[in-house]
C-alpha cells in the first residue's frame, strides 16, 4: 500500500502543486536538492532565491494563502476517507512507467486499488461521439485484454473511453480491471453522466487525477490527462477518431515515449474511422483481434475460456510491423499537427444520402446501424425496437436509398 507521510510532509507535498507560479519541472528540480518538502518551506527567502526566482523565493518563504490552506484541508479530509490515497515522486508505488517519462506528476490522488498502477497497462481511447459499433468493439478489445491479464486505461469520456472501461470491468474479479486518467480534480466526475460508471471504477478498479481537489473542466488539462494513460501503458489502441480528434494526441504522445500505437480499421465512409486510417498509414499497427495486442506486447495471462475480441467487420492484416515513424515525417499524424474535439463531418453528411434521414424517425435505426455491415438481431439489440417495427423502417430505408441490404443478410448505410 501507499506510504505512510507524516503530517508535516503530507502537508508540504501538497503546498508544492498549489503554489501559483510554480510548475512541475520546476518543483521536480527544488526536490532534487532539497528533500524531503518540508524542508523547502522551512528556507529563508534569500536560500531559496539561489534556486528559484526571487519572487518565487519570497512566495515560498511566506505563511501560503487562505485558499491554499482551504485546499489543503480539503485533501487532508478527503484522504482520510476509505480507498482515497496520494502518491508521491518518492512513494515506492507511484507508477514506474510514468517514472520513466519526462514529465510525471508531482503528486497522484487514486481513488480505489492502487496496486493496479503498477500492472502491466494497456490504454485504449476514441472518439467520444462514437458510433455503436464502435463501442461494442471498445468492449469487446478490453473485455478480451482485461481477461489476459491487461490493466485497461483510458480517460472516462463519453464514447470510447467509457465502452472500454465498461468492457474491463466485465472481464470480472480476476480480470486486470481498469483505471480511469481523469481530466479535473479526483473530487470532480466530468463528464456527469458518466457518475455511477466512475463509482463503479472506484469500487473495482481505480479513478487517478494530477489535478488538485477541486480543478474543475478545463480545455487544456485534457491534454496533461492523455500523456499519463500513454506513460502509463506499454501501448494505446485506438478504436474510432475523427481526423482531428484528441486521441490522436494520445497517440502521438504514446509514440514518442516509445510505446506501441495500435488502431483499428474502419468504413471508409466513416468520418470516425479516418483517423484511425491515418495512424495506420505513418505506422499504427492495425488490430482486428483482441489476440493480435496481446501477441504483439507479450502474453500475461492465458484465459483459455476467452475468445479473442474481434470487430465485427475486418480488414487485411497490415504488413507494417514497424513502429511509428518519428514527428515531422510527411503528413505526421504523430507529428505535432493541430487536434482537438471530435466532430461530426458535415461534408461527410452530405455526401451521404442517408444524411436527409438523419432527422427522421429513423434516426434511432441510422445511428444503430453505424458505417459497417451489421445483422439485424445486432441493430435490434442496439435499438431495442421490436422486429415488426424495425424490419418496417430498414425496409423504408431501403426504399430511401439510405440503407443497403448485402448478400449476407446484414444492413450497410450508403
Amino acid at each position: 500500500m501507499p506510504a505512510s507521510l507524516s503530517p508535516e510532509e503530507l502537508y508540504a507535498w501538497i503546498r508544492l502543486t498549489l503554489e501559483p507560479g510554480l510548475g512541475p519541472a520546476q518543483a521536480r528540480a527544488m526536490l532534487a536538492v532539497i528533500s524531503p518538502p518540508q524542508d523547502i518551506f522551512a528556507l529563508s527567502a534569500a536560500s531559496l532565491a539561489k534556486i528559484v526566482p526571487q519572487e518565487l523565493a519570497r512566495q515560498l518563504a511566506r505563511s501560503p494563502d487562505a485558499a491554499i490552506e482551504a485546499t489543503i484541508a480539503r485533501t487532508q479530509a478527503w484522504l482520510a476517507e476509505p480507498g482515497h490515497h496520494l502518491l508521491t515522486l518518492a512513494d515506492p508505488h507511484y507508477p514506474r512507467a510514468l517514472l520513466d517519462t519526462h514529465d510525471p506528476p508531482l503528486l497522484l490522488y487514486v481513488n480505489g486499488r492502487p496496486e493496479l498502477l503498477n500492472q502491466p497497462t494497456l490504454g485504449i481511447v476514441g472518439a467520444r461521439n462514437a458510433t455503436a459499433g464502435g463501442e461494442d468493439n471498445a468492449k469487446a478489445f478490453a473485455r478480451y485484454l482485461a481477461g489476459r491479464g491487461w490493466c485497461i486505461a483510458s480517460g472516462l469520456a463519453s464514447g470510447i473511453d467509457a465502452a472500454a472501461h465498461v468492457g474491463a470491468l466485465s472481464a470480472g474479479n480476476q480480470g486486470g480491471s481498469t483505471i480511469a486518467v481523469l481530466g479535473t480534480g479526483i473530487d470532480i466526475v466530468y463528464p456527469a453522466s458518466n457518475l455511477d460508471l466512475a463509482r463503479r471504477i472506484a469500487a473495482e478498479g481505480a479513478l487517478i487525477s494530477e489535478f488538485p481537489m477541486g480543478t474543475p473542466s478545463i480545455p487544456h488539462n485534457f491534454p496533461k490527462r492523455n500523456r499519463i494513460v500513454a506513460g502509463m501503458a506499454k501501448g494505446v489502441l485506438v478504436v474510432e477518431a475523427a481526423k482531428r480528434s484528441g486521441s490522436l494526441i494520445t497517440a502521438r504522445l504514446a509514440a514518442e515515449m516509445g510505446r506501441e500505437v495500435f488502431a483499428i480499421p474502419g468504413s471508409i465512409h466513416s468520418p470516425q474511422s479516418r483517423g484511425c486510417h491515418a495512424l495506420i498509414r505513418q505506422g499504427a499497427k492495425l488490430v482486428e483481434s483482441g489476440q493480435d495486442i496481446d501477441e504483439e506486447l507479450g502474453q500475461l495471462q492465458a484465459d483459455p475460456g476467452t475468445e479473442p475480441a474481434r470487430p465485427e467487420k475486418t480488414g487485411r492484416r497490415n504488413a507494417n510491423r514497424s513502429r511509428p515513424r518519428a514527428p515531422g515525417s510527411d503528413d505526421a499524424v504523430f507529428g505535432s499537427q493541430e487536434v482537438g474535439a471530435d466532430s461530426e463531418s458535415s461534408q461527410a453528411a452530405g455526401a451521404n444520402p442517408a444524411a436527409s434521414s438523419r432527422n427522421s424517425e429513423y434516426a434511432a435505426v441510422l445511428a444503430a446501424l453505424g458505417h459497417d455491415p451489421v445483422h439485424i438481431d445486432l441493430l435490434q439489440a442496439r435499438t431495442g425496437l421490436d422486429w415488426a417495427t424495425l424490419n418496417s423502417q430498414l425496409l423504408e430505408l431501403e426504399f430511401a436509398a439510405a440503407v443497403v441490404r448485402l448478400s449476407d443478410g446484414r444492413f450497410q448505410q450508403r
